[in-house]
């Protein structure tokens, strides 16, 4: 399905309300397995030059030039020589910003998810986490820069309800150890999918083999 995708100047706008607009919207993507598509219950947002946790702090490199636009492309990233994250990139373009993709629920069927994911011992763990998520939906270092707004994109965001106010909760991010305090992850309270928050703490970078030529 494409009806309903999400608006690019939907993203186009300040990495928090962008973030805020993300949730409830559901990101749908062609895999070797079929269909799959999950409805975020948590983001987490990312600036640029004033974000010290962000990719994008100390300026543009090959790595990150998709977090400084066009906003609604996917940026992927391999983090700590473990896994993918996927972010989808906000603000005007060429300025940098990105909403981490951090949970979501599935709503397609469950026997792809499990397929795509066997090492989940329940059905809330498929997307419980942003590398889970990534995985599950196949967002590797492949779909970077794909247009989620396009309907013939591999990956596409269709924008479900906007939630309530009253249903989304903030608090600091994941993870990370810049920044930490700042309340700039969002999640749907009650959701059984939202990870479970971890201060962040300090850690030796490994180098993104994309890196080293910047």
């Amino acid at each position: 399905m494409s009806e309903g995708l999400i608006r690019r100047e939907e993203l186009a706008t300040d990495v928090l309300p962008a973030a805020a607009r993300l949730l409830g919207c559901i990101v749908e993507a062609d895999t070797p397995d079929g269909l799959v598509e999950v409805r975020l219950v948590e983001v987490e947002a990312y600036r640029g030059a004033d974000d010290p946790a962000s990719h994008s702090f100390r300026g543009r490199t090959p790595r990150n030039a998709v977090m400084f636009g066009p906003a609604g492309h996917l940026y992927v990233y391999f983090v700590y020589g473990m896994h993918f994250c996927a972010n989808v990139s906000c603000m005007a373009d060429g300025e940098a910003g990105a909403v981490l993709l951090r949970a979501g629920e599935v709503l397609s069927d469950p026997g792809v998810a499990r397929v795509r994911r066997p090492a989940a011992k329940r059905d809330v763990d498929l997307a419980r986490g942003p590398a889970r998520l990534a995985s599950l939906l196949g967002l590797t270092r492949e779909r970077n820069g794909v247009d989620v707004t396009d309907p013939a994109s591999p990956v596409r965001v269709r924008a479900g309800e906007p939630v309530p106010r009253s249903v989304i909760r903030s608090g600091p991010r994941v993870g990370v150890a810049a920044a930490a305090d700042l309340p700039w992850r969002f999640w749907i309270d009650g959701s059984p999918a939202v990870s479970q928050y971890r201060p962040g703490k300090i850690r030796t970078p490994i180098v993104d083999p994309a890196d080293r030529a910047s």
